[in-house]
Order: C-alpha cells, then structure tokens, then sequence
C-alpha cells in the first residue's frame, strides 16, 4: 500500500488544520446563523462533509474492510442518497431546485460548490486528508459570507465566485500532481491494492472504491466468481494480448516501458487480477482506474459546465502550468508508461438528458478557452508520453442492466471478443484491394435514412507497395472487423444521418451532419423540440465545443456477427461505439487515427505501406501544431440496416459494389452476408 506514504507528509500538514475546520463545520450543521433561505442549504452540505470525515476515521482506524456488509451499504446509501432517484428532484445538488430555493444570484454557485465535494467523496476512502481540509476551509470560508451579523449583508455574487476561483486556482498544483500520478506512478496503487489482495468472493470489497455501488457492480463481482480460473484466465489473455500485438503490428518497442494504466469497470477485479499478473510477465506495473455506474446521468449532465462559474484563460494557464510541473519532475515516469488498457462496458438504459436553464453552460468564450486548454493539454501529454512509442486496447463487455439475458449475452461477447482474425483478415484483405482503386467511394441510406455521401480517397502512387485502408483485425481495438482510412478532405461532401444513436453515454434521435469539403458544415437532430437546443446539445458533446470538425475517418465495418448479436438480444441502442463501428460503415469527425503518429510509418499483413495517414488539417502540424488537432474523435455508425450501398467510383468513371442493399456483394466477402440471414 505505497499510496499511504504518498499521502503521509500532506496528511501531517492537514491535521491540525483537519481538527479546527471540523469542529467549525460542526457548528454549522448544528446551528447554521444565516438568512432563513440559506440555513438548510449549509446545514445539509455540513452533514455531508461529516459523513466524509466520518469515513477519513474509519480509515484512519483501518476499519473500512472490517465493516460488515450491510454496514458498507448503508454508509454508501447515505452519501449519496440525495442524488439518487426521486430524491434528486429537490436536493441543493440540482440546479433548478437549488436556484428555486436560494435565488438566482447564489443558487448556482452553491449548488456547483457542493456537487464538487460529492465528486470528491473518494478522498475519504482514500485517506486524503488534505483533500478533505481544503474543501471543507472552502465551506466554511463561503459561509462566513453568509453569516448574519449586525453589520453583515448578504455578499457580493462576486466574492463567492472568487472564492471558488481562488480555491481552484491555488489549489492547482495538488490538483494535477494527484490525477497525473494516477496515470504514471505505479506507487499510486490504492485501486491495485484492492484488485491484488482483497477477497474478491467478499463483495464488502466493493465498497472500499468510496463510489456509489449499484446493481450492476455488486451483481457484475458476483457473476465473475462464479467463471472459472479457465474462463477468468482467457478474458484476461485476449485483453492483454491484444495489448502486447497492438505494440508488435506498429513496430513500437514495449520492452523500453515501465507501466500501463489499467481503466476498468468496478465489478470486473477478477478480470483485471489475472491481467496485472500477465502484464507484470511483460515487465509492466500497473497504474489504475476504475470506474462505476452513474448514481444520477442528469446530475452528471447538469454539472458538466460548472467551471463556467471560474473559468477564464488565466486559470488555464495556471492549471496547464500546473501539468507541466509535475511531468518535468517525473519525466522518467512519463517516459516509461505505455499507454492505456481499456475495459469498457455496455447495456445501460440509453440516456437523453434535460437540458435544464439553470444549468451553469459555458459563454462562447469560455468554449474557446476549452478548446485551448484541450489541445494544450494533448500536445503535453505528447511530449512527455510520446504518441510514437506508446499504444493502447480497448474491449467491452455486457453489464447486468442490460436485462435478464445478460448471462447469454455476456457468453456471445466472448466469443464475439475471440473471433478469428485470420479469417477476418483475408476477406477484410479483398475489401482493400477494391477501395484502393477508388477515386471516391459513395455511400447512401435505404428507407428512411437519408445518407448520401461521396468520401474522397488517397491517391496511390505505387499501388503494388501501398495502401490507403489498414487491416484492422484485433488487437487495439477489439473485436475485429473494419478496413479503415484517413479521407481526403476536399471533395468529401455530402450528408451522414442515423435514425438513432448512442455517443459517449448520450442518446441522439435522427442524427443528421452535412460536410463539405470534409469538413461539418451543418447538424441537427430530434432530441429537443426547439432546434437551437439540437444544435447545441451536438456543438457540446459531438464537436466538442469547436466551430467546425473535420472527418478523420471513414471505415466499413465487417462484424456481421456482432449485428446479429444485437439484433438477437434487441440490444442494438446500447452498443458502445467499440462494437457499434464494427457493424456498418462509419465515420468520425475528429482527429484522424494516425494523430499524433502521421511520420510512423505502419505496414498492413500483405507488406503494403499504410499511406493514408493525415489530412489537409494534420498535415498543419509542422507549422501549428493547435490547428492540426483537435483531441476529440468520434464514431457515428450507419447499421447494416440503414445502409443502401457502398459503391467504390474510380478515375475512369467506372464503379464497383461493396455492399449493395445492406449485404456485401464483393466476391470473397460472401461469408460475412451468414449472419444477416
């Protein structure tokens, strides 16, 4: 447990602190003297931040694991249960409540305050009590501006926003040190020391995470104890093979790395056991981070944009200062990570939010301001964890939400997980060999799918040693199943739309994005009644705030058998993109997949050199690397039953199917039509 010593000198610096700022915040949860409106307001945000320090003693006294099982629960219950359900509906951590009970002027700012102390719940559960003396310092320093008194008036809405902005201003450093830590030093091992030595058939170890456990976390550990060591190991092997050969097919040499970050769902240690014990035959320490199930999506959703109540570019610039600090004091850590092993899961009920008023958003500056900090960001973490020495999996897996044939379905996306590549390989191969004789390839929808769409692709200058779609088997991306390309960017026009989708945990209704020239020109979709309300709900969460996207690829996905899983099992909407780009053409707007790597070249099984590596907005990143990326990358995904054809235009005006009414029709591909009988 090297993470308590990480901990220890900012734990004796925060002790004394610790003690005095707790008895203040007991006071106030007592008897909170302010005006009438505000009293329940800092009286309920007291109890929580003692509910916290509550669990820093159980902690301190090693008795978080000694706690029985319904003891966990319950204390889990209770520092959440305000957001959960219902309950949501009038807690202080909703906007709408929140300014419906203190005000326009504070209601925001008071609600944005104490849905940040709930995100830091896992502090406690951490033994960080630095974390837990600063945020409660803060409580009680915005309170004091509350605190009536004979010569006291409320506050400015200003001094309370700087209060907020000091706090994360100073505060920046600490900040960044902890979550850039987590992803290279392995010493930050308070998740692996879960994984590694808690009794996984005692499901009380879930509830030392200090996030809120679920159904599909209690319910995902106990279906994995009762899998084999055999069925265990081979979830692990296709993990981290996949790993190992994504290193191997790019020419990168992973015997010059230390650690790679495990990101994984709670619920899955036994997995993620087996895999730190392949990797560590890899000579790789793990770094980790786990993840759970959402207590509240709307609660996510609503805050998303709180930072508006601070931001600006000096803050930015202070907390970019803040990154670059800590990774040139641990270059060689940086150096040596490896990059990032993903488990991802799927079968949530598909989520389309409210877009409440009283949500804090950003202003079209602050939009600016985070597109900026975004590159920033990108091009730091590409400098000192090079993007052309460093690699990445991903795999997916069912969640017991999914619905009462998740045993089934779990037991098909192994075998989906484990297909085989070589088969796939060889008819993927065929599927090339026609695109690269493309001057354009045309896609349209059939139905009520309105796609139509001309994709311009690369040129080849010597077709015998060159290719302009890679071979896409499994190894980074599992499952297998996509021949994909960087699109020419001009000449790339016309209109992409799905009937419904699932992107990054939100649902989109009729998905419609014009591009000219390779380039978004216009969206829309259905989700919202007023239209300026689609568009923006697009801008944010597809085009990441920017003005404008370019298509960084285009790929056709040949994983029939996932499609007919989903179809099957009616699971297609809850798909993650992993799988979802397998089972139709898609295209995503964003960076292109060779970001960062365009100068490496990478060759496909057949020899041919992959040349299709950037666009006409990569290929600025000699002269401005900000414009060149963009640090976002998105896949929309046409189903099989949507799609018309996909029909490759060559120079001499002559054309050639691929997919002709939603099934393959390319000689050689006629095996991938079985599943779509």
């Amino acid at each position: 447990m090297l993470y308590k010593e990480l901990y220890k000198e900012s734990n004796e610096l925060a002790k004394e602190r610790f003690v005095l700022v707790r008895e203040r915040v007991a006071e106030i949860e007592e008897k909170p003297e302010t005006e009438e409106k505000y009293k329940e307001y800092f009286r309920q945000t007291a109890q929580l931040l003692q509910k916290q320090a509550a669990v820093y003693d159980l902690w301190a006294d090693d008795a978080i694991q000694k706690q029985s099982l319904k003891e966990a629960e319950r204390c889990n219950q209770a520092l959440y249960k305000d957001i959960l359900g219902e309950a949501y509906q009038t807690s202080y951590a909703n906007p709408d409540y929140a300014v419906e009970q203190l005000g326009e002027e504070f209601g925001q700012l008071l609600c944005a305050y104490l849905a940040y102390i709930r995100r830091e719940t896992g502090a406690a559960f951490r033994g960080d009590l630095m974390q837990l003396t600063i945020q409660m310092e803060l409580f009680v320093e915005i309170y004091n501006r509350f605190e009536a008194g004979e010569e006291k008036d409320v506050p400015e809405k200003s001094a309370v926003q700087q209060d907020l902005y000091w706090f994360f201003h100073d505060y920046s450093e600490i900040f960044y040190e902890k979550s850039l830590r987590r992803l290279i030093d392995p010493a930050e091992d308070f998740e692996n020391d879960i994984v590694m030595n808690a009794d996984l058939n005692d499901l009380r170890y879930l509830y030392r995470y200090g996030v809120y456990i679920g159904e599909n976390e209690k319910k995902m550990a106990a279906f994995l104890n009762r899998l084999t060591d055999e069925e265990i190991q081979a979830m692990a092997d296709t993990y981290t093979e996949g790993y190992r050969i994504g290193f191997e097919v790019t020419g990168k040499d992973l015997g010059k790395k230390q650690t790679v970050q495990l990101r994984y769902p709670i619920g899955f240690e036994r997995m993620v056991r087996a895999a730190v014990r392949n990797f560590e035959k890899m000579n790789l320490k793990p770094t980790m981070l786990a993840s759970a199930t959402s207590p509240n999506k709307q609660f996510d959703y609503d805050h998303r944009e709180d930072r508006a109540l601070y931001l600006d570019k000096a803050y930015v610039e202070r907390c970019l200062e803040a990154r670059k600090n800590y990774f040139e004091e641990e270059k060689k850590l940086a150096a040596g990570h490896a990059g990032p092993a993903v488990i991802e899961v799927f079968g949530e009920v598909p989520f389309s939010p409210e877009n409440k008023e009283r949500a804090v958003k950003y202003n079209e500056k602050q939009q600016k301001i985070c597109v900026y900090e975004m590159n920033m960001a990108g091009q730091m973490i590409n400098e000192y964890i090079k993007g052309e020495e460093r690699s990445f999996t991903i795999i997916a897996y069912p969640i017991p939400e999914i619905g009462d044939r998740f045993e089934e379905i779990f037991a098909e996306t192994v075998k989906l997980n484990t297909l085989d590549y070589k088969l796939y390989q060889t008819i993927q191969q065929k599927i090339i060999d026609v695109l690269d004789t493309a001057d354009q390839v045309h896609i349209t929808g059939k139905g009520k799918n309105k796609t139509d769409l001309y994709v311009n692709i690369w040129k080849l200058k010597d077709p015998a040693k060159e290719t302009a779609f890679e071979n896409c088997v499994a190894d980074v991306n599992i499952p297998v199943g996509e021949v994909f390309t960087s699109p020419v960017l001009e000449k790339t026009t016309g209109t992409l739309f799905v009937g419904q989708v699932y992107l990054n945990g939100l649902n989109y209704e009729n998905l419609e994005i014009r591009f000219k020239d390779g380039m978004v020109e216009s969206y829309t979709c259905t989700n919202f009644k007023d239209e300026a309300e689609n568009k923006k709900y697009i801008r944010d969460n597809v085009l990441k705030h920017h003005d404008t996207l370019p298509m960084g690829e285009f790929a056709i996905g040949t994983n029939t058998t996932a499609y007919r899983m989903a179809r099957d099992y009616q699971i297609a909407d809850k798909l993650p993109i992993l799988i979802a780009e397998k089972t139709g053409p898609h295209f995503a707007v964003g960076d292109t997949c060779y970001s960062h790597e365009e100068d490496n070249v990478s060759y496909n099984p057949d020899g041919k050199a992959i040349v299709a590596r950037e666009n006409s907005v990569s290929a600025q990143r000699k002269e401005s690397v900000e414009k060149a990326y963009l640090n976002c990358h998105t896949d929309i995904t046409i189903p099989y039953d949507e799609l018309d054809k996909i029909t490759v235009i060559r120079k001499d005006g002559s054309t050639e199917d691929i997919i002709a009414d939603g099934k393959f029709v390319l000689v050689g591909t006629e095996q991938l039509n079985e599943p779509l009988l």
